[in-house]
């Protein structure tokens, strides 16, 4: 069956899930979900141009148009690992707890200029959106980087499977979703998932030196490239951020980025040894993460008055949060605020984790910070001054009463809460 899917994909103009979305030619996969079911849009999708579907309910079956399969996601996974098999370039796989999709653009860019390379649209990185990269992937392609995200033990494992990385990096392992994974432990087994696939199918890893626990994984894998530190095979040193970050590759260059954070040099740096790896020659390699700049609520930088904003709406854990505030706390400025919303899918750390939020404001000088939403009140409780809202709506209420100026503003929240939304407000 999955033989002839495939015959049909390569006739395609590709593959769809969404009738809003269908372009002419298009293969439509009718999958289920707790609250959908897209074998109700078969019949449209075919209608809108769509040459076939795929369909798991028999009640939806158009005879000559569609092509019944027990499961339709199990047939989506396996098309896109029967496509995978098809394709023989290096696939890079890349996941972490924090700033895995921030570097994988990062590595797009350095190995864009010297090669067709694909990259994960977005964040498209669990069950749904990795089949759907690889299948997005064409003969034209000469490399790829794949992300994969997890919120339980054996998804990275299962992702991998799919994908068959021949390349591996985990950019850190820290404190995200630690609620889902029954503790960090549960965090580092899972992430651990990727190496695990490459030491079995004697894949290439790249390793961060600064990361502990990564470091000590990499003690049972044969293939292994170091950096950034001095001695390492792709040496880089951090020179600053003010707001940007600056950084001195190990050929002495200078390369001025366009990014926030001194966290960000871990990524940069992560970008430089993988494209050095893949012999993109070193001026091209600098010139794309120099001009590089970050979208989609990450660490973007706004001018807004005499207000300088720093937007990290777009995702946050405990140790991503604790980074962006040592970072605020580097900047150059008198008036540093902090604006900061609820961390989810803690568990039964949510308290303390919160909490702990607090006490590294104490620990950093803070002299004030604005808190938000149901777990926040924690955060503003350890920290014992600045001011709290339990909704977003008295956040933006606050906002328009209360005006800041000459300021450095840091935004950091998970991302349901959209705390870019009261950038207007400020």
């Amino acid at each position: 069956m999955i033989e002839k899917i495939y015959q049909m994909f390569i006739e395609s103009t590709g593959i769809c899930t969404d009738t809003r979305e269908i372009r002419e030619g298009n293969l439509f996969f009718a999958l289920k979900g707790p609250n959908f079911n897209a074998n109700k849009f078969a019949a449209k999708a075919i209608d809108s141009g769509a040459i076939s579907a795929i369909v798991d309910d028999k009640d939806f079956e158009i005879p000559g148009k569609t092509i019944f399969v027990s499961d339709g996601l199990e047939a989506l996974q396996e098309l896109a690992r029967f496509h995978r098999k098809k394709l023989n370039i290096p696939i890079i796989g890349i996941t972490g707890s924090n700033g895995k999709t921030t570097t994988k653009e990062l590595m797009h860019a350095v190995l864009s200029t010297s090669y067709q390379s694909f990259a994960t649209k977005g964040n498209l990185n669990n069950h749904i959106g990795v089949p759907l990269s690889l299948l997005s992937i064409t003969q034209n392609h000469e490399l790829a980087i794949i992300e994969m995200g997890a919120n339980h033990i054996g998804e990275i494992a299962f992702l991998s499977s799919i994908c068959m990385p021949t390349h591996g990096v985990i950019t850190n392992i820290g404190k995200a979703h630690t609620g889902l994974f029954g503790g960090f432990e549960g965090v580092i087994r899972a992430k651990s998932e990727l190496y695990d696939f490459l030491i079995k199918n004697d894949g290439t890893v790249f390793i961060n030196q600064n990361q502990d626990i990564l470091m000590n994984m990499s003690k049972r894998i044969k293939k292994t490239f170091f950096y950034p530190n001095e001695g390492s095979y792709c040496p880089c040193e951090f020179y600053g951020a003010d707001p940007y970050v600056k950084i001195k590759t190990g050929a002495g260059s200078m390369v001025q980025t366009r990014m926030v954070g001194s966290y960000n040099f871990e990524n940069i740096a992560t970008a430089l040894c993988i494209g050095k790896f893949f012999e993109v020659p070193e001026e091209k390699a600098n010139d794309a993460v120099s001009t590089y700049i970050p979208s989609n609520n990450r660490s973007q930088i706004i001018k807004q008055g005499s207000n300088t904003i720093v937007l990290d709406a777009y995702n946050a854990n405990p140790s991503s949060m604790e980074k962006a505030l040592e970072n605020l706390a580097q900047m150059k400025s008198k008036n540093k605020v902090a604006i900061l919303g609820d961390m989810f899918e803690l568990g039964e750390d949510t308290e303390s984790e919160h909490a702990q939020i607090g006490k590294k404001l104490k620990e950093l000088n803070f002299q004030f910070a604005i808190f938000c939403g149901d777990s926040m009140k924690f955060a503003h409780e350890a920290f014992g001054h600045g001011v709290y809202m339990k909704t977003k709506d008295f956040l933006i209420e606050y906002l328009n009463e209360n005006k800041f100026m000459d300021s450095i503003i840091l935004i950091k929240a998970s991302r349901s809460m959209a705390l870019e939304d009261v950038v207007e407000y400020i």
